[in-house]
């Protein structure tokens, strides 16, 4: 009995804590979007002015996407009831790795390394239940 009231008594934390995630995860939205805008500003910018370092607009492409892909990733959270998936924290290392690789690619080394990163990453994935590794 007495076990069953203290846990009736905890519902009311689990809910506060799942109502501060979600307002904090909307919050977070609204700040992500604000910065995917300000990207794309800046990539028009630069295309209209015609910026000849293709590097760098590059690299402002790939900004872009990454902040496209937390806000997919926030929305995925609310379409999937209040669950993250594992994969989607895998996507988002792989992916990242994948932009840091692109981006500064000056060592030979750090890109070996980096490529055992991504493989190791490849790998957990595979390593997912076939449950949760389905389930996209």
């Amino acid at each position: 009995m007495f076990g069953s009231d203290k846990l009736k008594n905890g519902k009311w934390l689990i809910k506060l804590y799942q109502m501060m995630l979600n307002t904090s995860l909307i919050f977070l939205s609204f700040i992500i979007t604000f910065f995917l805008f300000r990207e794309l500003y800046y990539i028009l910018n630069d295309a209209l002015l015609s910026n000849k370092n293709v590097h760098e607009i590059f690299s402002k492409i790939l900004i872009f996407f990454l902040y496209f892909g937390f806000i997919s990733i926030i929305v995925r959270y609310f379409e999937e009831d209040h669950h993250f998936p594992l994969r989607y924290l895998l996507y988002i290392g792989i992916t990242a790795t994948i932009r840091f690789i692109i981006v500064n690619n000056k060592e030979p080394i750090q890109i070996f390394w980096l490529s055992l990163v991504i493989f190791v990453l490849i790998i957990s994935y595979l390593l997912l239940p076939p449950a949760e590794a389905k389930n996209h």
